[in-house]
């Protein structure tokens, strides 16, 4: 390919707005097309972005100038639309996560391998300046062998602000697969793919009420688990402690950090392009029977911010160079298969092995830069 990959994205919703912004900055990609299940919302989000052709997702997936499809569509439907790009001939990008069982997912990339065309799955902070700084500093020995890590997102619920929350505490949502994609992602980025799980969960209020928007004090059913805690085997050795929680009075977020036996590193919010990378030495002598204090070392992020859109742009880059993208989809179903085990685990108590597994994920090449015209 010679030419900027042609998109088209199906799913005019909140989170096309900067997928389109950023898609439509690359030179190496071209938007095409947008389509949605209503065609008025599609034509407003394509005359924003200067796209010219807008219509329903069957218009997207019958227009020959499209190579690639972005699927932005509600978590219940992601296999089903992925599926219908891969039988049109498209690559696919697909929002997190990838599906939500087992069984359809892998028909999905057994499907796309028999097209020869790719499947490419969020998140991908994974691409952000943020996350390919650290793993460059833990990759040179920052903190020396990685041992253990811990990872935390807690807050009090999306129902305090979302005008429309109850798919998020539906089935394919709870704080594990709305929120768990980005931090297992990184964590499996990391340090390779995980062997077990055992988890717990709870689900403190069966309802919950809207508090903003149009519908505010409305209930809605909780069907999923809104406070889950993981604990993870991974394949190469270490072990790590995970909570995800939509009923915590603490809003903390982003907290992930990797524990190696030379020190220990904190990394930005998984869920962000960009943000704080710092790591901590072990303590070498006690002065005068206590100890001195810990001296944290900042390491600058490096590499243009951008935003979602980037797993797209490195599938385009990654299509005509011959070579694997990085946020494939075998990524995204192993992270969705042990994200499926921690909710089976939490339901019977027991620890389970993970069936799937993943290639090492690689990292970006230095000096990357999503402005550059490449193709």
């Amino acid at each position: 390919m010679t030419r900027p990959l042609g998109v088209g994205v199906i799913g005019a919703g909140v989170i096309s707005q900067t997928y389109l912004e950023n898609l439509t900055s690359f030179p190496d990609v071209n938007v095409i097309a947008v389509g949605d299940l209503l065609p008025d919302r599609a034509r407003a989000k394509a005359d924003e972005h200067g796209v010219a052709v807008a219509g329903t997702p069957d218009d997207v997936l019958a227009n020959p100038d499209v190579d690639l499809v972005v699927n932005l569509t509600i978590p219940q439907v992601h296999v089903a639309v992925s599926s219908a790009a891969v039988a049109a001939g498209k690559h696919v990008w697909t929002e997190k996560p990838i599906g939500l069982d087992r069984d359809a997912t892998r028909a999905l990339l057994a499907q796309a391998d028999a097209a020869g065309v790719r499947i490419g799955s969020a998140p991908d902070t994974l691409l952000g300046p943020a996350f390919q700084t650290a793993k460059r500093a833990i990759q040179g020995g920052v903190i020396g062998e990685p041992l253990f890590v811990q990872s935390s997102f807690q807050t009090q619920g999306p129902d305090l602000w979302h005008p429309d929350p109850a798919f998020l505490f539906a089935r394919g949502a709870g704080p594990l697969l709305d929120m768990g994609p980005y931090y297992f992602s990184a964590l499996v980025s990391l340090l390779g793919p995980i062997a077990a799980v055992t988890a717990r969960g709870s689900r403190p209020r069966l309802e919950r009420t809207i508090h903003t928007g149009p519908r505010a004090g409305e209930t809605f059913p909780v069907e999923v688990p809104s406070t889950v805690q993981v604990l993870t085997s991974f394949a190469a050795g270490q072990h790590g402690t995970h909570l995800l929680s939509f009923d915590s009075a603490l809003e903390r977020h982003g907290v992930v950090e990797i524990h190696g036996s030379e020190g220990t590193i904190v990394l930005a919010d998984p869920n962000r392009f960009e943000g704080r990378i710092a790591y901590v030495k072990p303590l070498g002598v006690f002065r005068d029977g206590m100890k001195t204090e810990q001296e944290w070392i900042e390491i600058p992020n490096e590499g243009v911010v951008v935003g979602r859109g980037l797993g797209v742009l490195d599938m385009a880059r990654s299509i005509a160079a011959d070579r694997p993208h990085i946020a494939t989809g075998e990524l995204g179903f192993h992270v969705l298969d042990v994200m499926l085990s921690a909710e089976e685990s939490a339901a019977s108590g027991e620890t389970l092995r993970i069936g799937s597994t993943v290639a090492p994920v690689p990292l970006l090449d230095e000096g990357f830069d999503p402005f550059a015209r490449t193709l």
